[in-house]
């Protein structure tokens, strides 16, 4: 028996060991496994990042579209890229053009003017800025909603170089200021009444804001008969930021807005640069001052001193923000910040995250260019006729009388930032906000080649028509001359919209106005 014990317990000791080199090999197994499952994914992802990187992988929109670079202007989406940009002018190089998309485009999006898409909103302009300014200005506000722009253009905006490039773009009306459209603007309703007289016969920013309001009223019958429903007012040097809808849609943002309300305010935000090179500043700008309306009154009043930094106001220049208006009969301007009804006070809301980004002065040059638009004396008596607010003055003045190193010394000083603890400290309190969505969108149409190609479209013609420019622009095809939408043919529509008793007076225009100031603060620059 005892042999019996003492044999079997080899045998218990082998099946031990056997069933421990089991398990042990099980649990390498199943190790392995796991780390094969967690590296594979790895492995894929890091592969395609590799491909997306280097250009060898598509974004499945862009496979699935039959021409995906087809954009508006672009005869010829298979010539050479470079080839193009060799022989194209100074202003495609200018705004430069890609050899691979990097904007998120839908499949033949052409910014249809046609689109059913609504609410219809349209802007107008006055201008004289160029294609640089205006193209990105235009395609920006094509992109977040806007069908139909109507442009009255003067100066280089109105040269046949930059001219024709706007007209070719599907949803711009380009109107010159000729003698013809001043005669017939000088027979229009608000021309002869008193809530804008006080703006006549005055040079410079007053001369620009009666052009601007006699315009509105232009525009407000064009709008009407385009079926229109909104109308916004808006420079050249602004960009709408329609935050506070699902989406970054201005067409979605107005399309909530209830039906009851006839005007929105967007607040305005003012550009902060915080260099003195500044180029383009819609693609290199991004810190932006908050308006009063978007802050809590303790932290507006508590970060006045700091935010002005020795400027007159809290803002450089205007403060009372922007407005569209829902198309309605007896609509009428009210400066070039509102707008007006004949026949009742607008029901108007203010939003609360929208906003206008103002880019003030965001250029060095900015302070010689607007010296050069005004033939006021650099005195401080005289520039009070020619400028509304007390930054504009200083800057006529020290643009007018200052060597080009002071000047430099006085932009970095009052418009440039570049105290960075302070930047920090206003940041964190709510002051400063930094925006990058108008940056991303225009960065991106630029790279994917529109700018340039637009342009490229344009000058096919080009030269014919600078032929016959200065005997037939009035009659030139293709052009919307003042005679062409001026009053006289649009009569019936005029009457629908403005016409009402005479008699009536109203309050005077509301001018662009300065952010509210802090008691008994007072700042001369």
């Amino acid at each position: 028996m005892a042999g019996l014990h003492s044999s079997s317990r080899p045998s218990s000791s082998s099946s031990l060991s056997s069933s421990s080199s089991s398990s042990s090999s099980q649990q390498v197994f199943t190790s392995r496994l796991l780390l094969l499952l967690t590296l594979l994914p790895l492995t894929l992802a890091f592969f395609a990042f590799v491909l997306q990187w280097r250009g060898g992988l598509t974004d499945l929109v862009t496979r699935w579209s039959p021409d995906p670079f087809q954009f508006p202007g672009m005869d010829n989406p298979g010539s050479n890229v470079g080839s193009d940009r060799r022989s194209g002018s100074d202003c495609v190089d200018l705004l430069g053009r890609s050899k691979s998309p990097a904007f998120p485009y839908f499949k033949d999006w052409k910014f249809d003017v046609g689109s059913d898409l609504n609410p219809k909103i349209c802007i107008i302009s006055s201008t004289s800025a160029g294609l640089e300014q205006t193209l990105p200005w235009i395609f920006y506000h094509k992109v977040i909603g806007v069908s139909t722009f109507f442009l009255f253009v003067e100066g280089k905006a109105a040269s046949p170089n930059v001219s024709k490039v706007l007209e070719s773009i599907p949803g711009v009306k380009v109107i010159y200021r000729t003698k013809e459209l001043e005669e017939q603007q000088a027979k229009s309703r608000i021309w002869n009444e008193t809530w804008l007289a006080s703006f006549f016969y005055k040079p410079c920013n007053y001369e620009l804001f009666v052009k601007q309001s006699l315009n509105m009223e232009m525009s407000i019958v064009m709008a009407r008969d385009a079926g229109m429903d909104w109308i916004i007012h808006l420079d050249t040097d602004e960009l709408i930021h329609p935050v506070g809808a699902r989406e970054y849609s201005l067409r979605q943002l107005l399309a909530g807005v209830p039906g009851n309300v006839d005007m929105v305010v967007f607040p305005n935000y003012e550009s902060s640069v915080e260099r003195d090179d500044v180029k383009e500043p819609f693609t290199e700008v991004s810190m932006f001052k908050k308006n009063y309306d978007h802050l809590p009154k303790d932290v507006y009043f508590g970060n006045y001193k700091e935010s002005t930094r020795g400027n007159p106001n809290y803002f450089l220049t205007y403060g009372n923000g922007k407005s569209a208006a829902r198309i309605q009969d007896h609509l009428r301007p009210n400066g070039a910040h509102r707008w007006h009804n004949y026949m009742k006070t607008p029901n108007e809301i203010k939003l609360d995250e929208a906003a206008v980004l103002h880019y003030t002065y965001p250029k060095f040059s900015d302070l010689t260019s607007r010296r050069d638009r005004c033939g006021c004396k650099p005195t401080k008596e005289d520039v009070k006729r020619c400028f509304m607010l007390e930054f504009d003055r200083a800057a006529f003045i020290i643009a007018s009388t200052a060597t080009e190193e002071e000047m430099l010394r006085w932009y970095r000083e009052h418009v440039v930032w570049t105290d960075k603890e302070l930047k920090l400290k206003l940041l964190r309190r709510g002051i400063l906000t930094r925006i990058y969505a108008p940056m991303v969108i225009i960065q991106g149409l630029r790279d994917s080649g529109l700018f340039g190609s637009v342009i490229q479209s344009a000058q096919t013609t080009l030269s014919k028509e600078i032929k016959s420019s200065n005997t037939s622009r009035v009659d030139k095809p293709g052009m919307i001359s003042s005679r062409k939408i001026g009053v006289k043919e649009t009569t019936a529509t005029a009457r629908r919209i403005l016409e009402i008793p005479n008699e009536t007076s109203y309050e005077s225009a509301i001018p662009p106005l300065s952010p509210p100031i802090l008691d008994g603060l007072h700042i001369g620059i």
